[in-house]
């Protein structure tokens, strides 16, 4: 079984120089070329008052540098999970300065490209601090952007778990990823597994199926995915040599999954967990229904009727769950489906409330109250609105609020359909009845 390499030790001199750690295209990335650029990076980050850095990189190898640059220099990395300049003002709070390597602007605010830093004196790149953590935000019941912490030894924990269940497999492998590094799923599977594994990974995503054959190269490779690309995957360009497909960020469905197998000649693995959970289960797709296996020391408690689980990936080693688990076992269950308003669109994780939040603060609109309609088998949100000036209701209106919208949410998050009605239907106890706000949506087949 292959060795986890711990994050502290992922820039040791002992390992080999010149080992390829990324690609993008034809750039080859080496070790001792991620240990010089961390180590100038670093050396000018411990010159930098402030303490709380944002990342935000197209290039996984960018993100790679700016992060442990971060923790080398005893600061921590903060990832907001998307780059929109409006929300990242709104986030600025929670960090003091920005490692980017795309064109944004923030007024009185450091901002920097990680790979074209001021020169700084070199120094010998410092051991990362033993407590070392960063910071995430995922969507939060209240709409509100939920500030998530994560360690280092949490990061390594979760990696061996990983290398454990897949290390045999995914040795050898360049690792290619369609979801994005800024994210808690991205960051496990495409930036920490295949560093501790030694193995070299994608710089860029793979955001179309045409370009897979040019990132795979006829080499072995693993893909790092979303049920949404599997599910428009074209047979004829996927190369040979794949050796594992890993799928999160939502169920993959029984049609799916074969069509996937019988594609990629391999079974697809699945991973169940969220940001503030890491991963809690797994599960590979050789037959329709299969359940989910929970990783070692994740333990399930029921208190009230309320699920927790509990785990050392967790800060604060216990979290609620939203989700409803039917329990074949201890560690075996199957998902029931979600309890809360955080809903997954397109595999992104969507929070209902932000968006009725980001409605009501648009001047036309009083009041609003979103949903998830499904039109031809793709679930998509539908919004309600009580307008001010029922004469603000018009087809350029709402596409002012949709580009408006764009500022501050991911594309599939806008309202796909919308309504206008004088007040939001509420029931006898004043809570809003949804019943009633999806019948404004029926369409009669």
């Amino acid at each position: 079984m292959p060795a986890s390499l711990p994050l502290a030790d992922w820039l040791d001199s002992r390992h080999d120089a010149a080992r390829t750690v990324a690609l993008d295209g034809d750039r080859r990335y080496t070790l001792g070329e991620l240990r010089v650029a961390t180590a100038r990076l670093c050396g000018w980050l411990h010159h930098q008052p402030q303490h709380r850095w944002a990342i935000c990189c197209d290039s996984s190898y960018s993100f790679l540098v700016a992060l442990l640059a971060l923790l080398h220099a005893g600061k921590t990395p903060v990832l907001p999970g998307h780059s929109r300049e409006a929300q990242l003002r709104e986030q600025r709070q929670h960090f003091d300065g920005l490692l980017t390597d795309q064109a944004l602007t923030l007024d009185d605010f450091p901002v920097i490209d990680p790979m074209l830093v001021p020169d700084a004196p070199e120094t010998p790149l410092p051991a990362i601090p033993p407590l070392a953590q960063l910071v995430l935000f995922t969507s939060g019941s209240t709409g509100e952007p939920q500030r998530v912490v994560k360690t280092v030894a949490a990061l390594d924990t979760e990696a061996g778990w990983l290398v454990q269940r897949w290390g045999r497999r995914l040795a050898g492998c360049r690792v290619l990823a369609s979801v994005s590094h800024q994210h808690l799923y991205g960051l496990t599977f495409r930036i920490v597994l295949p560093m501790a594994l030694g193995l070299p990974l994608a710089a860029r995503r793979v955001e179309f199926p045409e370009q897979l054959p040019l990132q795979a190269q006829g080499r072995a490779w693993a893909f790092i995915s979303s049920p949404a690309l599997l599910g428009r995957m074209d047979p004829g360009l996927i190369p040979a040599g794949c050796r594992f497909v890993l799928s999160a960020a939502g169920p993959l469905s029984d049609t799916v999954a074969c069509q996937a197998r019988r594609d990629f000649g391999v079974a697809v693995a699945e991973i169940y967990g969220s940001t503030e959970t890491g991963v809690v289960a797994w599960r590979e797709r050789r037959r329709q229904h299969e359940s989910w296996h929970a990783f070692p020391g994740v333990t399930f408690d029921v208190d009230n009727n309320d699920l927790w689980v509990n785990s050392p990936l967790i800060d604060g080693g216990a979290c609620q769950l939203s989700d409803r688990l039917a329990f074949r076992g201890s560690q075996t269950f199957d998902l029931l489906g979600r309890e809360d308003r955080t809903v997954k669109i397109e595999e992104q994780r969507v929070s209902l409330d932000e968006i009725e939040r980001r409605l009501r603060a648009l001047p036309e609109i009083a009041d609003a109250a979103v949903l998830v309609v499904t039109r031809g088998g793709r679930s998509v949100t539908a919004a309600v609105v009580v307008l001010r000036d029922e004469k603000a209701w018009s087809l350029g209106r709402r596409q002012a609020w949709r580009r408006e919208l764009m500022r501050w949410l991911a594309p599939s998050a806008v309202p796909r359909y919308w309504r206008q009605v004088p007040r939001i239907p509420l029931t006898s106890q004043s809570k809003r009845a949804w019943n009633l706000i999806q019948e404004l949506f029926y369409e009669p087949h």
